[in-house]
C-alpha cells in the first residue's frame, strides 16, 4: 500500500492566512478542509497541512521548499509573491512573511552545475545573485 507523504507546517495562529496566501500564488491550488486547528491545502498537487500549534516552534532554513522554474517570468513571479513581507536571501533563497524558507531556482541550474566546464562559472555567477537571473547564468 502506498502512503503519501505531506509536510505539516506549524504556525502560531496563522494557518488559514498562510494557506490562503500560498494558494493565491501557486496555480492549481486549493484549500481542501479546515477547522480552527488545522488547514489542509494543496499546491500544484502537493498536499500540505497547516497547524495552528502555538508559539513554541519557529521555521528555519534547515527546512525549505524548492520551486523549480522554467522561465525568468516564473522566477520573477514566485520570487516577488513569496517574498512579499519577508526577507530575500542569497542564491535564490527567501523567507516568506510567515518565516517559511523557499528556494526559487531555474530548472537549467542542475544542467549547468553538472557540466564540468560550465559549473565553476555558473557557481561564481550564482553566488553573486539574490534572485536567480537565467540569462546571467547561461552567459557566465
Amino acid at each position: 500500500m502506498t502512503h503519501p507523504l505531506s509536510p505539516c507546517l506549524w504556525f502560531d495562529g496563522q494557518a488559514k492566512a498562510a494557506a490562503a496566501h500560498y494558494c493565491a500564488i501557486f496555480e492549481n491550488s486549493r484549500i481542501i478542509a479546515e477547522n480552527p486547528m488545522v488547514v489542509i491545502f494543496e499546491l500544484n498537487g502537493t498536499r500540505f497541512m497547516a497547524l495552528n500549534g502555538g508559539p513554541q516552534y519557529k521555521f528555519s532554513p534547515a527546512n525549505s521548499y524548492v520551486v523549480t522554474c522554467d522561465t525568468q517570468e516564473e522566477i520573477d513571479h514566485y520570487w516577488e509573491r513569496l517574498g512579499e513581507g519577508g526577507k530575500y536571501n542569497a542564491c535564490g533563497w527567501l523567507d516568506d512573511q510567515y518565516g517559511v524558507s523557499w528556494q526559487v531556482v531555474p530548472s537549467i541550474l542542475a544542467e549547468l552545475m553538472n557540466d564540468p566546464e560550465k559549473a565553476p562559472k555558473a557557481l561564481d555567477a550564482m553566488m553573486q545573485m539574490s534572485k536567480f537571473e537565467i540569462n546571467a547564468l547561461l552567459n557566465a
